[in-house]
């Protein structure tokens, strides 16, 4: 159970396929980490990245159980990944978009670390264009994820501005008025 605090799933959309190389952002206890590693087979390899010692602890310990060879946890923030430029097929992520202040710099972070054609796979929630940040905040907390919702339009416009092509949001149920989670797309390439 606490191998995952998200509020979706990232995978179908991420379309992983074997061999890549894939990035899990805000990867808590481990799970997708651990789903992308299988997905992507033994000359695939899956990274998480989280900003805890605590999640980092509890996923290395899950990929030590599930016997998972292929992975590896590193600490960092989102603002700013520890990982070079253009060495990751896909990046993923479940629900923690939404925390940081700076979205354009996770969303430029995202772009830099994808190789030339890489993809997004990203399950979160999104707000409906009408609402302002304020009625966003209204409708729930940073705890729940909803307060830090970019709308559809901000979300596409950050995607586009940082260099990404054909982005697409696609929601899915509603968590709140206005509110949908959690809000994905298909794979958007670098």
């Amino acid at each position: 159970m606490l191998a995952s605090l998200g509020c979706g799933n990232p995978l179908p959309v991420a379309d992983l396929r074997e061999g890549e190389r894939v990035l899990d952002l805000g990867s808590g206890g481990g799970i997708d980490v651990l789903l992308s590693a299988r997905r992507v087979g033994p000359t695939g390899f899956a990274y998480g990245l989280d900003m805890t010692d605590e999640m980092l602890s509890l996923a290395r310990a899950n990929a030590a159980k599930a016997g998972a060879n292929n992975v590896e946890f590193v600490k960092g923030q989102i603002e700013d990944i520890p990982v070079p430029d253009s060495s990751i097929d896909v990046v993923i992520s479940n629900r923690v978009i939404n925390l940081p202040t700076d979205k354009s710099a996770v969303i430029g972070e995202m772009f830099r670390v994808l190789t030339p054609g890489g993809r997004l796979g990203i399950s979160d929630v999104v707000a409906e264009d009408q609402l302002s940040p304020a009625e966003r905040a209204e409708r729930g907390s940073y705890i729940g994820c909803i307060a830090g919702a970019l709308s559809r339009t901000e979300y596409l416009d950050g995607l586009t501005a940082a260099g990404f092509t054909d982005p697409e949001v696609v929601f899915t149920h509603q968590v709140g008025p206005g509110m949908h989670g959690p809000g994905s797309g298909r794979p958007t390439s670098a």
